[in-house]
């Protein structure tokens, strides 16, 4: 078995937003260096793209559709397009992990307390080792909560016992 690099949801659309995403370049650069390292050790990567439909900042073929520069898929890179929170509702995304006998992913990407949040708990019940890159997912100020305190929050309950979780600098895609 083996691990793959799980990159949700960091599109175009998501930078455009008010408040704006909390330490949006930051979050951006260590996920572009994670790939850089997945793509140097021939690690599986997968990128996953949500489409909120007609309307939406996030509609499929909108500006806002497209992955952001810095992250977007390279050729032979599989992209998983989702209608809902979590990349396996609705997908092919499990199948296509099995057949390639994938059972750890390493998560990052937006937004914390949604898409990453389920993402998270939906592969830990379909069996799967997973670990957060703590630094390496984000999201915005909400009515009630600051954003940090919302990835601290995550990163505390996701980390209790759910998935393991490990900063972007020390994410290793070398031999388990």
């Amino acid at each position: 078995m083996s691990r793959a690099l799980v990159v949700i949801d960091v599109q175009q659309g998501m930078f455009t937003l008010q408040p704006p995403l909390y330490r949006d370049g930051e979050v951006v650069e260590r996920i572009a260096g994670l790939l850089r390292r997945a793509r140097a050790a021939a690690t599986p990567i997968f990128h996953v793209q949500h489409d909120g439909g007609p309307g939406d900042l996030l509609a499929k073929g909108t500006p806002g559709w497209a992955h952001h520069p810095a992250v977007a898929p390279q050729p032979g890179e599989p992209v998983v397009e989702k209608q809902h929170s979590s990349a396996f509702h609705g997908t092919d995304f499990h199948a296509q992990l099995q057949s390639r006998g994938i059972d750890h992913l390493i998560v990052a990407g937006l937004q914390t307390e949604m898409c990453i949040d389920s993402a998270c708990r939906h592969a830990v019940a379909l069996g799967y080792r997973v670990t957060l890159v703590a630094d390496g997912h984000s999201t915005y100020d909400s009515r009630v909560l600051a954003a940090q305190s919302i990835i601290d929050h995550h990163n505390h309950t996701l980390g209790s016992g759910f998935v393991v979780l490990s900063p972007a600098a020390d994410v290793s895609f070398g031999q388990r």
